[in-house]
């Protein structure tokens, strides 16, 4: 007996020794395998593009080029119940074996041999992994080089990368591909917290994507799903109850769509970055961008067809753009209107004062009159056709008149505003070849909403330039290196700005109810086409614009009415604020006394631009270069300055006469560029080059 017993234990000893080293040879084939015959990991590597928040949640995914939802996936991106269920049905003994289970094999046999039919499988995970990035017809030839596959991949990958590919590429039914892909088109979540009922659906569908569809095959992926339940519970990975009451849980009935959150941002990020850039991180934060979205849905139910938002909130201390919506809907509009050209009406006002204080040329308390003054054919009115008189700078922003504004821009220059501007961050796109001039202080420029939100920021944060921030993978034009204005400047526009009277009854809790401290400027642009507002507080900047995309006019509709409810609703519902301002560099500045030095006790206008001086004809709208929709209605052409009448024309083609001076509907007869031109009386002409939009 002793002998047997040895004899036995030699027997056993020679197989063991056998198995080694058929283990390390295949070991060193694959290893050899791998520097002479890589896998091919193309299709690996054609996985989704996906744009993530500021701490990785999904914000947009892309299609591949082939049009399937193949998001990266890595095991700690899922749930591991799910992995625990995957390995209970489809490889026990993952990560025990080379990527090839030799007692798989035998019992696959030992089953087909007893049985008559095929009971269980062979494959393990690995080999499903290199099925997946080859796929072939399912012959003995084929299983074979699986297999020889499979090798190399654990040996090249290792476990982690082997479940990488396999929980990226795995199909789920339709355009699904990988368990984040599945989890989002049936649950509508990412695969971090999945129920039992939801982790075995997601095992059983690989097996067979398109039979056991829960869309279409109810029945069968019921079927499907409880075999896994019953597998894990026969392996112990979940209890009989936690089956039963898993089994009672409904499936999915349609496939969901794609998160589409800040969408446009996501877009344009996505056309920024290499495509094998994989992962591009914003630094959208996605509880901000979720209630600026929820803001805006709710307050324009009910909106007339057409009417438009676009919408950037941006943390002020580091120029992190936190929120962005450039529409309603990406879905009926993907145009991004945060990108367009648009007349910033009466918002740029702010921006003039803060010059001025910057130049010590004015003081908030220096004293102005607002009265009827012509320069040159150009009359400028207030909105409510009235004057107020003599009062003070500080009231004469705060009500937003328009005589002392236009004073001011002279007393700063419009041509180095404009430079100042552009070096800041706000290029002004001038109608036509035009020069800057004094009507850029009511809106006679065209200006971007990204732009608005970069200058705006700068002078929140006491006048210094910064660039906005998009993505921790995205890098911005540098911009001068230089301020605005200076602290005192830029603190002295903004705390009249914070005391200027409440839009009426909407939004006295943002401003009274002692949340934050609130400074906002509202524009409304000639013919109620555009509805702006800028509101800041200590920590955010916030820029809203309202309007119809093809330039129409919306009478009624004002910055103040429109744009100022959102804008102030959004910056209410952002957290705390929490950033403190720097300690105030020139105490003894005189922007900070209450009245102003002897010598700007008065403006002065001796020094003003001459009532002689004509201003040159210029194409308000739309401006060069811009975007614009074809409405049944037609584009409205509107023109400044020149001499009545207006003769337009569309690439070189004389339109009918125009309705009133100045503006006229053209109808583009499709899309493409157009070029369109204004000729007064004297025949002075503009031209802006135009794209019309299908």
């Amino acid at each position: 007996m002793p002998n047997k017993l040895s004899q036995l234990a030699v027997m056993a000893g020679r197989w063991l020794a056998g198995l080694l080293a058929a283990a390390l040879l295949l070991w060193f084939v694959a290893g050899v395998a791998n520097r002479l015959l890589p896998p091919d990991l193309s299709r690996w590597e054609q996985r989704s593009q996906v744009v993530t928040d500021v701490e990785g949640r999904l914000l947009r995914p892309f299609p591949t080029t082939e049009g399937f939802w193949r998001l990266p996936t890595s095991p700690q991106q899922v749930d591991p119940l799910y992995l625990a269920m995957l390995m209970a049905v489809e490889d026990q003994r993952f990560g025990l074996h080379p990527g090839v289970d030799p007692l798989a094999i035998l019992r696959a046999i030992g089953q087909r041999l007893t049985q008559g039919h095929v009971v269980s499988g062979a494959s393990t995970l690995t080999m499903q992994a290199a099925r997946l990035l080859d796929p072939k017809p399912r012959t003995l030839t084929a299983k074979l080089a699986e297999s020889l596959r499979a090798l190399q991949l654990q040996h090249r990958l290792g476990r982690e990368g082997v479940l990488q590919v396999y929980l990226t590429l795995a199909p789920f039914g339709g355009t699904l591909e990988g368990v984040r892909s599945a989890s989002w088109g049936w649950f509508g979540k990412e695969p971090d917290h999945l129920t039992a009922a939801e982790a075995a659906l997601l095992v059983a569908l690989p097996q067979r994507p398109e039979a056991l569809r829960p869309d279409r095959f109810p029945q069968r992926a019921r079927a499907a799903r409880d075999r896994v339940l019953d597998r894990a519970v026969e392996r112990g990975v979940i209890s009989l109850d936690a089956a039963l009451l898993a089994r009672s849980q409904p499936l999915p009935t349609t496939q969901r769509p794609m998160p589409l959150s800040a969408a446009h941002l996501a877009e344009a990020l996505r056309r920024r970055s290499p495509p094998e850039q994989k992962e591009l991180r914003s630094f959208i934060q996605r509880p901000v961008q979720a209630t600026l979205q929820t803001i805006i849905d709710r307050a324009t139910q009910g909106w007339e067809d057409g009417v438009e938002v676009a919408a950037v909130v941006v943390r002020t201390a580091d120029r992190q753009v936190i929120a962005h919506l450039g529409s309603r809907d990406w879905l009926s509009r993907p145009l991004d209107l945060t990108q367009a050209v648009r007349s910033p009406g009466s918002s740029l006002k702010p921006l003039i004062y803060a010059l001025a204080f910057d130049d010590q040329s004015l003081h908030p308390g220096t004293l102005v009159y607002d009265g009827p003054r012509r320069f040159g054919s150009w009359q400028p009115r207030n909105f409510d056709r009235d004057f107020r008189g003599m009062l003070t700078v500080r009231e004469a922003l705060q009500q937003s008149l328009n005589v002392p504004a236009v004073l001011a821009l002279d007393k700063v220059g419009p041509l180095r505003f404009a430079t100042i501007a552009r070096q800041a961050g706000l290029p002004l796109f001038l109608p036509g070849d035009g020069e800057a001039g004094l009507p850029l202080a009511l809106g006679g420029v065209g200006v971007r909403l990204v732009d608005m939100a970069t200058i705006y920021a700068n002078l929140a944060d006491d006048g210094m330039v910064r660039p906005l921030a998009w993505g921790s993978d995205v890098t911005e034009p540098a911009l001068a290196a230089r301020r605005l204005v200076g602290q005192a400047a830029a603190r002295a526009v903004l705390t009249i700005l914070t005391d200027s009277p409440a839009p009426d009854g909407q939004i006295q809790r943002s401003l009274s109810g002692g949340r934050r401290s609130v400074a906002f400027k509202t524009g409304t642009s000639f013919g109620f086409r555009d509805a702006w507002t800028v509101a800041m507080s200590p920590d955010y900047t916030v820029v809203i614009w309202v309007g119809r995309p093809d330039g129409a006019p919306r009478p009624g509709h004002l910055g103040r009415t429109t744009a100022a409810p959102l804008a102030l609703r959004v910056l209410d519902a952002l957290p705390m604020d929490r950033r403190q301002k720097p300690a105030i560099s020139e105490p003894d500045n005189a922007l900070y006394a209450a009245e102003p030095p002897a010598a700007l006790a008065r403006m002065e206008l001796d020094s003003l631009i001459s009532p002689q001086k004509r201003q040159p004809l210029q194409i308000i709208f739309p401006p060069d270069g811009a975007a614009i929709e074809r409405l049944a209605d037609g584009v409205l052409l509107q023109a400044s300055g020149g001499e009545a009448p207006i003769q337009w024309a569309a690439d070189g083609i004389p339109l009918p006469p125009p309705v009133g001076r100045g503006s006229q509907f053209w109808q583009p007869a499709g899309e493409g560029f157009y070029q369109l031109a204004a000729i007064d009386a004297k025949g002075r002409r503009a031209e802006v080059r135009v794209r019309v939009l299908p």
